[in-house]
């Protein structure tokens, strides 16, 4: 039987935008699902999305597109029926961290955002809403369906033995790898440089210089800075919390006075505040990480190290001890996670040079010396791994990749299910399909029902 693919409903956000600027499509109704509308145009965006992704398509495979469409609009559809709904908070949280992401790309250019999309950043924000709410409505109603859903390892064994041999996949070499991260800490004598500096700077502003204008000299903040510290609307909750305790306590147009962060210091004027929303810009300073300081933290982890190899503590209760608490893998006992699968293996191509090379002549509980490597904000910090598994390359096999083999097995049962739940409801659902696309072989059962309906 086959297996429905699910695309989702907002793949083209803000890239179907785009497109639309670019073309002009006769729109009309394809298809209806229930009270679900299907647009002609919501077809040839995602045609044209999944060929700038895939490359040369054809032009049937807007067949698969419209089947994608009819399977989303049967779960939308279902979601009210069943009085599914999404909280107006949930949304307001989705859209600001997709719009934060895209005017991120944009160095937080506004204007440039604007001119791109043609409209406000506000008005693109209620365009997409009722989209993300649908989505959203979809997102809950399959999980709905499939909760519960769960593989035995019996099933685990029957997928696996159902997979023929010739098409087994080929593995390349993975490890997973340990790490204890330490930030090396600033001396007192640059403290007290970088607060003489943000003192000066509060002088300043008590004289009337404007802050915007300080702020775009002298703030260290890259993003922020070149828009006069201006940090945009925010939630409670998005700032560290020595930050946002200065941030909350200021009425509107009020400084704040010094504060560290684990950022470094900083000066906060509040612009307005919204219930727990606020806007406000900041300066930041930060103490400078001198070649001595550096040098001191390879030596905390070379003496952290000596206290791990004779087993004077375990590598886990170093990482608690001693490693930075900001890191994803200090709440995973150091173990790091691959952010491309969600799992701890990593193929070599996936691992940062720096650490492929160090493991490289590595055994098995080997522990590495300390070694240098630069943040995303392009500071300075010190590592040392431990190599916890390796494996050769193979093909594979239930004892080395049965966590694997499990995942698969599990996607194949959830998607034969929700196969067979579409199955059932195009029977119980209104459903109609333009005359256009009645060459689409795929849209058999579809187009049963419609004969069948009364």
């Amino acid at each position: 039987m086959r297996k429905w693919m699910f695309l989702s409903l907002l793949c083209a956000l803000f890239a179907s935008q785009a497109q639309a600027q670019d073309r002009q499509i006769i729109d009309k109704v394809v298809g209806k699902v229930g009270s679900e509308l299907i647009l002609l145009s919501e077809i040839e965006d995602q045609f044209d999305l999944l060929r700038q992704q895939r490359g040369t398509l054809e032009p049937e495979f807007r067949c698969n597109v419209l089947e994608n469409l009819l399977a989303q609009n049967l779960l939308l559809n279902q979601a009210r029926l069943d009085s599914i709904v999404i909280a107006n908070e949930e949304i307001d949280a989705q859209l600001d961290a997709r719009f934060e992401r895209i005017l991120a790309y944009m160095n937080n250019d506004v204007k440039q955002f604007e001119a791109y999309y043609g409209q406000t950043v506000n008005e693109v924000r209620e365009q997409f809403r009722e989209d993300l709410r649908s989505k959203l409505m979809v997102d809950r109603m399959r999980a709905n369906i499939l909760q519960g859903i769960n593989v035995t390892p019996s099933e685990v064994k029957t997928f696996f033995k159902s997979i023929p041999k010739d098409s087994l996949p080929y593995f390349n070499s993975e490890v997973e790898v340990g790490e204890i991260v330490y930030k090396p800490k600033v001396n007192e004598e640059q403290k007290n440089i970088a607060i003489k500096q943000l003192e000066d700077i509060q002088q300043r502003i008590k004289e009337g210089e404007p802050f915007e204008e300080l702020a775009k000299k002298y703030s260290m903040d890259p993003g922020s800075g070149r828009v006069g510290g201006d940090l945009g609307w925010q939630k409670r909750g998005t700032f560290v919390p020595e930050f946002e305790a200065a941030a909350y306590n200021l009425e509107k147009g009020q400084y704040s006075e010094i504060i560290e962060t684990e950022f470094g210091y900083h000066l906060l004027q509040l612009i307005e505040r919204r219930g727990n929303t606020i806007r406000v810009r900041h300066i930041l300073i930060k103490p400078e990480i001198t070649d001595a300081d550096l040098e001191k933290a390879q030596n905390v982890l070379d003496s952290i190290r000596s206290l791990i190899l004779p087993d004077s503590i375990t590598f886990s209760s170093a990482v608690k001890r001693f490693g930075d608490e900001n890191q994803q893998s200090y709440n995973n006992d150091g173990t790091m996670i691959n952010p491309k699968t969600g799992n701890s293996f990593f193929e070599i191509g996936d691992l940062d040079p720096d650490v492929y090379f160090t493991l490289d002549t590595m055994e098995i509980n080997d522990v590495s010396a300390p070694f240098s490597f630069r943040q995303p904000t392009g500071e300075t910090y010190y590592r040392m791994v431990l190599l916890k598994s390796r494996t050769s390359p193979h093909k594979a096999n239930l004892q080395q990749d049965y966590s694997k083999i499990k995942d698969a097995a599990l996607e194949s049962k959830k998607s034969g299910f929700i196969n067979d739940w579409v199955i059932q409801k195009i029977g119980q659902t209104y459903i109609t399909i333009d005359a256009s696309y009645e060459g689409c072989p795929n849209l058999g059962p579809w187009r049963e029902s419609m004969v069948n309906q009364p």
